[in-house]
């Protein structure tokens, strides 16, 4: 199985596990409980921009969560808001107010709904550290992930990827 957290856009050969019961979602859950699944059952994971949602004293729970139920040789596609591009572009002086409350919702989350709201901020070092110390290896930074349409693993609002995207093999 193929696992999609987060996930709106149905896709062949991919499950949905939303935090909300929605069209074509498969199953209803939180990414820091996945013991819905069985330990080694899902060959590949992705999950764009969602991590950024669960709070810091859940992270590593969470990732060895995803770890576990990872078949070994599965992947782990992950993409987050990168801090340290976020920053930059919000101490920028010459960026308008409207920008930089764009800048600030990256951040902390759009927060249109209770579940939009962003708890932790990963750059390169930290999400790397936490992966390896959960076990996951041969951890890849790529500048796209693209597997779903419109996910925010591409997204450049500033002629910029405001996107740390990562992919960790168990």
């Amino acid at each position: 199985m193929k696992l999609h957290i987060g996930g709106k856009e149905a896709k062949e050969g991919w499950k949905i596990l939303n935090i909300q019961k929605k069209e074509n979602v498969d199953f209803v859950g939180d990414m820091s409980d996945l013991s819905q699944f069985k330990d080694n059952s899902i060959d590949e994971i992705y999950a764009s921009h969602v991590f950024e949602h669960v709070k810091y004293i859940d992270a590593k729970k969470t990732l060895l969560g995803v770890h576990r139920v990872l078949t070994k040789g599965g992947q782990f596609y992950i993409s987050v808001p990168d801090m340290n591009v976020l920053f930059r572009q919000f101490l920028e002086k010459k960026k308008e107010i409207k920008t930089k409350i764009h800048i600030i919702r990256m951040i902390f989350g759009g927060q249109t709904d209770e579940n939009d709201f962003h708890y932790f901020g990963w750059d390169f070092e930290l999400l790397d550290s936490l992966l390896k110390n959960v076990g996951f290896k041969d951890i890849e930074k790529v500048e796209r992930l693209s597997i779903f349409n419109n996910d925010t693993s591409d997204y450049a609002p500033y002629g910029e990827l405001m996107s740390l995207n990562l992919i960790a093999k168990k």
